[in-house]
């Protein structure tokens, strides 16, 4: 079998796992991550998020990861949603949350994918394979870029003509030398209706992102209090955020999910029950999500920087009653939202 006949039966065998577009680039394809990633870092736009720093080496260097690797397969899966999921934004009394964190993990989803994939193609082609999705340091976006799934928007994220940008990124490293593709380029134009639509204004400049000031970041990685000047700008986003992703016109041309397990189990609960929530009770409701991840106390500090936001006087008895919360952050969260809402 050639390389090109066996690439044929990879794109086969990805459609026919569920994967939405592939496309294969070479280890060291993007030479300039190095130095943007340099700058992002210098920058301090990575906040708390240390583990890039000390990866820097292998996150800005895709050959350096597996120098044995010939080619890197990337594959993309959509997760389209099938309602608006910036309805949610104006319902105060309830949580919005990000559509990919709604059904569920998809490093579960994805990565057996991957590994069902993976398998099959390196007993076709006698190679070796490491499979990642995002659990490594690999720079997916650039690589995916190069691959010519699509290209990173102004937004930093991914898209793509024919999936708009609702889709996750696996790759595939492989020894197998297989027919590279072209990149992709920018077809963003002079639109700037991502940039424009994100509530902290979290881009100092298009496709550059400041992770201190974006709530994906704040609600997820940043530990401790959230600086008092964005809470109220999060309103009820509480795991997540949508707002760029959903403005990007591209979005015309997306496609159904083909798997039920991105069917959206959390949905739009109120912010009154998930305030409420003990780390056991926590646990149990977001099992088998990627909301379990930051935990019950950093969970419930965004319930009541939502709360705090809702300008809903009934929801400050359920919020005072953590001002003794044995977790800090979430005591003052408690006192902020109880302060907001009573007008002090």
């Amino acid at each position: 079998m050639t390389m090109q006949s066996l690439k044929d039966s990879l794109i086969l065998r990805a459609t026919e796992e569920g994967f939405s577009k592939l496309g294969i680039c070479a280890p060291d394809a993007v030479p300039e991550t190095a130095g943007r990633l340099r700058a992002f870092l210098a920058a301090d736009h990575h906040g708390q998020m240390a583990w890039m720093v000390e990866r820097e080496h292998w996150r800005g260097n895709a050959a350096a990861l597996w120098p044995e690797a010939r080619s890197v397969i990337m594959l993309a899966e959509v997760y389209t949603p099938e309602a608006d999921p910036m309805a949610v934004i104006s319902q105060p009394d309830r949580a919005a949350v990000s559509v990919y964190a709604q059904g569920r993990d998809y490093h579960d989803l994805v990565k057996r994918r991957l590994k069902r994939l993976g398998g099959w193609f390196a007993t076709a082609a006698q190679a070796e394979i490491k499979v990642f999705v995002d659990t490594a340091p690999v720079m997916e976006k650039p690589l995916a870029e190069a691959a010519g799934l699509g290209w990173q928007g102004k937004h930093t994220n991914l898209l793509a003509r024919d999936l708009g940008n609702w889709f996750f990124l696996g790759a595939i490293f492989t020894t197998a030398d297989l027919p590279k593709d072209a990149p992709e380029v920018s077809h963003c134009g002079s639109c700037t209706a991502c940039l424009d639509a994100c509530p902290t204004k979290a881009f100092p400049a298009p496709y550059r992102l400041d992770a201190r000031r974006c709530i994906s970041y704040l609600t997820i990685e940043h530990k401790g209090p959230v600086d008092l000047d964005l809470r109220a700008l999060m309103g009820n986003r509480i795991y997540g955020c949508d707002d760029c992703l959903a403005a990007c016109p591209w979005n015309k041309f997306a496609q159904a999910s083909r798997d039920i397990g991105y069917q959206p189990k959390v949905g739009a609960p109120e912010l009154a029950d998930l305030v409420q929530l003990d780390d056991a009770a926590f646990r149990l409701r977001f099992a088998g999500s990627p909301i379990k991840r930051i935990g019950r106390d950093r969970f419930v500090r965004n319930v009541l920087y939502a709360i705090g936001n809702s300008a809903l006087p009934e929801l400050a008895g359920p919020a005072a009653a953590l001002q003794g919360d044995a977790d800090p952050v979430v005591a003052e969260a408690a006192a902020w939202a109880v302060a907001r809402l009573r007008g002090q």
